[in-house]
């Protein structure tokens, strides 16, 4: 297979997927892995997609927010596996600002057996954890974005202000650690800043196909949560990189006991 036309299929299998391998691409283009390596640099270098480790990922404009059903889909056993650790911090009893965002919604459903007082950013939260026994649920005010139906505005950032929690839980749209946390919605930003001031710790929770990724509006500094669980995929040297920052880095892997 000619370079054009193994170029041509990792094109395509980035259409259709959130991440692709270079093993993967090897058995699909018949190619050897370094072949594909240099196919993956030349179009990293053209714009068409970004390296990350072990494959690809697309490369999206920073004003431009993937779908929300999209994204839902997509990386799904890695959001998995970083919510099962996730809820492995949060303690019974503690009061949670929980973010909106597909990995923040896989979190919302383990903790619907947990004795917790949850505060979701976004309806598709609020809907999982409404009828959960042991979950006292509060309720912001705001606008729902639609599509993502992540809260946001003045009765929102008010809600967050009236009150204080243990956690905030935050899915930030895209992680670099000289770019910090990003959303591509300038709203979303301000809501994550507000919750971020009004808990006593900070969860970060961000697949591998996040990192080294910046969106528009900046919601604060890398080195600003205590914790940030990720997945295999993101960059080694970012990680090594932030947690000299001070920064607990735990690293989930998938198993699959995590699938559905």
């Amino acid at each position: 297979m000619k370079s054009a036309e193994r170029q041509r299929v990792i094109v395509e299998r980035l259409r259709a997927a959130d991440q692709v391998g270079v093993a993967e691409l090897a058995e699909a283009t018949g190619a050897s892995e370094m072949t594909v390596r240099r196919d993956l640099d030349q179009l990293a270098s053209r714009g068409v997609l970004r390296r990350v480790h072990g494959g690809a990922v697309p490369a999206s404009p920073s004003g431009i927010e993937p779908p929300f059903a999209a994204r839902a889909t997509a990386a799904i056993e890695a959001k998995r596996a970083i919510a099962v650790a996730a809820a492995e911090l949060i303690r019974d009893g503690e009061t949670i600002v929980l973010d909106s965002g597909t990995t923040a919604l896989e979190l919302a459903r383990l903790l619907r057996g947990r004795t917790i007082t949850v505060m979701p950013l976004s309806l598709h939260a609020a809907r999982e954890l409404a009828d959960a026994p042991g979950v006292r649920l509060l309720l912001p005010g705001g606008e729902p974005r639609p599509g993502e139906q992540a809260l946001v505005g003045p009765l929102t950032l008010a809600s967050l202000r009236a009150l204080r929690f243990d956690v905030a839980v935050l899915s930030p749209c895209a992680f670099d650690v000289g770019s910090g946390l990003t959303a591509f919605d300038l709203g979303d930003a301000e809501v994550k800043q507000q919750a971020l001031a009004v808990a006593a710790r900070a969860i970060v929770l961000a697949d591998g196909a996040k990192w080294g990724r910046a969106a528009l509006a900046h919601v604060c500094p890398a080195d600003r949560p205590d914790v940030v669980i990720t997945d295999p995929g993101a960059p080694e040297d970012q990680r090594a990189a932030l947690a000299e920052r001070g920064v607990l880095v735990h690293v989930a892997v998938p198993t699959p006991t995590e699938s559905r």
